[in-house]
C-alpha cells in the first residue's frame, strides 16, 4: 500500500541535523499553500490571512521559539490547527544571556571593548573604567517562568538577591527598589510597553534594565530618552521593539550593550528546539495525537 508522506513546509534554513530529521518523515515543500504541517519561526506572522492561505488541510504550525506572540492562536483555534512551542530547552541559554549583558553592562566590557578598539591611550590606574559587581544587587526578575526563575538562580549564584515579580505583584513598588530589572514575559496585549517611560522614572537613577523577552516589552523611545537623561544607568537588550530595526538614538550611548537576538544562539540549543518542533509534527502528523508542547 503506497502512503502519502505529510507535506510540511519550513519557513527558514534549519539546522542540518532538524533538516535531516525532518527530511526522514516528511515531504519538505517549498510554500506553506498545500502544507499539512508548518515550522513557523519567530519573524513569521502566521495571522488568519497566512492561514487562509496554506489551506484546510493545514494540521498543525510548529513555532521554533517558546513564544508564541507571532501566531495568532484564536485563529489557529477555529481552524483547529495545532499551535506547539519549543519551551524549556532554551531556558539555559536565555538565563545565561541575561547574566551576560547584566555583567558586560556592570563590568563596562563592551565600552571597554570599544575603548581599546579605538587605540586609546590607556594605562592601568586605581580609578579607571571602574564598574559595578553583581554580588549585593537587588535584581528585580520580572516574569516568574522557566526562564525568569533560571536567571534569578544565576544571579543568586553570583551574590545578587533575586526577587521574582508574577502577574498581580505590585510592579510600581519592586520597581523602585531594584538596582538591575531583568525582564523575562511574554509578549502581550498585556505587557507591550510595560515599561514606559512612566515605569522608566520609577527607577533609581542607579539602575540597570536587561531585556532578553521581546522588544515590545519596553517603549525604546523612552527608554532611549532615559538613558540620554541619566533617569537610569544602563541597559542591556537583545531584543528590540521593530527588530531587527533598533531605535538610532539608542546606538551611540556608551551605557548600552546590545546584542542580536542571541538568547537561544548555541548550536545545542537550536538543534534541541528543532527537534521539538519535529516531535510536533510527528505527533499530529504520524501519530494522530496532541504533542505535549501544544499551546493550543
Amino acid at each position: 500500500m503506497h502512503l502519502v508522506r505529510p507535506r510540511v513546509h519550513v519557513s527558514e534554513p534549519v539546522p542540518r541535523e532538524v533538516d535531516e530529521a525532518l527530511r526522514r518523515e516528511f515531504d519538505l515543500v517549498g510554500t506553506p499553500q498545500g502544507a499539512d504541517g508548518i515550522v513557523s519561526m519567530l519573524t513569521v506572522t502566521v495571522d488568519d490571512a497566512y492561514l487562509e492561505a496554506a489551506g484546510p488541510q493545514l494540521r498543525v504550525v510548529a513555532n521554533y521559539a517558546v513564544g508564541v506572540n507571532n501566531i495568532d492562536l484564536a485563529a489557529a483555534r477555529r481552524r483547529e490547527v495545532v499551535v506547539a512551542n519549543t519551551p524549556d530547552v532554551l531556558t539555559g541559554a536565555t538565563a545565561e544571556l541575561a547574566l551576560t549583558l547584566m555583567l558586560s553592562l556592570l563590568r563596562r566590557v563592551g565600552e571597554g571593548d570599544r575603548f581599546v578598539r579605538r587605540r586609546e591611550p590607556w594605562r592601568f590606574s586605581l580609578e579607571f573604567m571602574l564598574g559595578r559587581r553583581l554580588a549585593g544587587a537587588t535584581v528585580l526578575i520580572v516574569g516568574a517562568g522557566r526562564i525568569g526563575r533560571e536567571t534569578a538562580r544565576l544571579a543568586e549564584a553570583f551574590g545578587a538577591r533575586p526577587v521574582l515579580a508574577g502577574r498581580g505583584d505590585d510592579l510600581d513598588s519592586l520597581l523602585r527598589e531594584a538596582d538591575i530589572v531583568s525582564l523575562h514575559v511574554p509578549l502581550g496585549d498585556d505587557t507591550r510597553h510595560l515599561v514606559d517611560a512612566r515605569r522608566l522614572r520609577l527607577m533609581k537613577p542607579t539602575a540597570v534594565l536587561i531585556n532578553t523577552s521581546r522588544g515590545a516589552v519596553v517603549d525604546e523611545e523612552a527608554l532611549a530618552a532615559a538613558l540620554h537623561e541619566g533617569v537610569i544607568a544602563g541597559a542591556g537588550l537583545d531584543v528590540y521593539e521593530h527588530e531587527p530595526e533598533v531605535c538610532e538614538k539608542l546606538l551611540p550611548l556608551k551605557n548600552v550593550v546590545l546584542s542580536p537576538h542571541l538568547g537561544s544562539a548555541t548550536r545545542d540549543t537550536r538543534i534541541a528546539m528543532g527537534m521539538l518542533c519535529v516531535e510536533a509534527l510527528r505527533a499530529v502528523l504520524l501519530e494522530g495525537r496532541t504533542p505535549a508542547n501544544a499551546v493550543t
